[in-house]
């Protein structure tokens, strides 16, 4: 598989067909700094899954402080539980900022002139496959999440009580940690069901808006080419079997589902149009033909985290696709 993008002779209905070798590439010297600069947040991205897994919530001793609200006891258990998850969703947060920061320098390096996107993926195959990486972390954080609810329970709390204190002139060590106006960008955040995604997606808005001299095809065609080439690998039978593990075709999933969800940001018609360069009927149709356990969360990230699935532009038989 020696490279991430080996171009293949023949393209069919426009679509590029493309191997990308998310398991093996390597950086040159020129992908080097920005390589390691990415390398360097995406290292803690195994730990923060791991903490977000792990995470168990303060839901019994938080129904004991409300059931019984003069007993301090109670309270200072439930005070006491709270108090090392926030500190832990501030972590999250804030690795959801270098995230941010990461892919604006993914997205300088993959999308600056002269090259166009294919041949960009073709010279920085290392920071392509970082920035497979970067989705694939964001989709399976956001998986995690969604699935737990107790992470809003135990940040209301947090609030209610350490707005309460205030009042009360309780000397609050916490506040150290989290005050109010970390307190107020954190609850921002969680508020949202897929948190990292609406990162990623602001931060390319941004980035597209930013720079103004650079056209916006530059990026929407590097997302764009990524979706495709992700969907020839997962439909063609003689790419998959060059994938050495199951991981490595979610990875090839949630990597797909994650350029189309930035693209139907950034681009001003979206992914769904009939003009749009990702063949939004076969990326769902390979994702459907998948076990429904695994891909139930990527199929709800294109139906609620996409910005243009409702527009009147999109076809009825996407939609019903993804009813």
């Amino acid at each position: 598989m020696g490279n991430l993008l080996k171009v293949l002779t023949r393209e069919i209905e426009n679509y590029p067909h493309f191997f990308l070798d998310f398991e093996n590439a390597q950086p040159t010297d020129g992908e080097r700094e920005v390589w390691n600069q990415i390398s360097a947040v995406l290292q803690d991205s195994e730990s923060m899954l791991a903490d977000l897994q792990a995470y168990k919530g303060a839901g019994q001793e938080i129904r004991e402080a409300i059931q019984n609200p003069n007993d301090i006891q109670l309270q200072e258990k439930a005070w006491n539980s709270v108090c090392p998850l926030v500190v832990r969703l501030k972590r999250f947060y804030e690795f959801s900022l270098r995230l941010e920061k990461a892919l604006q320098s993914l997205l300088e390096s993959l999308t600056c002139p002269p090259y166009t996107p294919t041949q960009h993926l073709e010279r920085e195959q290392a920071l392509a496959k970082e920035f497979a990486e970067i989705l694939h972390f964001t989709l399976r954080f956001d998986e995690l999440k969604m699935r737990n609810p107790a992470i809003q329970n135990d940040f209301s709390y947090y609030r209610r009580t350490i707005s309460r204190n205030r009042i009360n002139n309780m000397h609050l060590d916490i506040e150290n940690e989290v005050n109010n106006e970390m307190a107020n960008r954190m609850s921002l955040f969680y508020a949202e069901a897929t948190p990292m995604l609406k990162t990623l997606s602001n931060a390319t808005t941004h980035f597209v808006s930013e720079n103004k001299t650079l056209p916006i095809e530059n990026t929407t065609d590097c997302l764009s080419t990524m979706a495709s080439v992700c969907k020839v690998m997962l439909e063609t039978p003689e790419y998959r079997s060059r994938f050495t593990s199951e991981e490595t075709l979610m990875f090839c999933m949630r990597v797909m589902v994650g350029v189309i969800i930035l693209y139907d940001h950034v681009h001003p018609v979206g992914a769904f149009s009939k003009t749009s360069k990702i063949d939004m009927k076969g990326c769902i149709k390979v994702l459907k033909e998948q076990p429904p356990d695994t891909v139930e969360g990527l199929l709800n990230a294109l139906r609620f985290t996409t910005k243009h699935l409702n527009d009147e532009s999109t076809s009825k038989q996407i939609r019903a696709m993804l009813q």
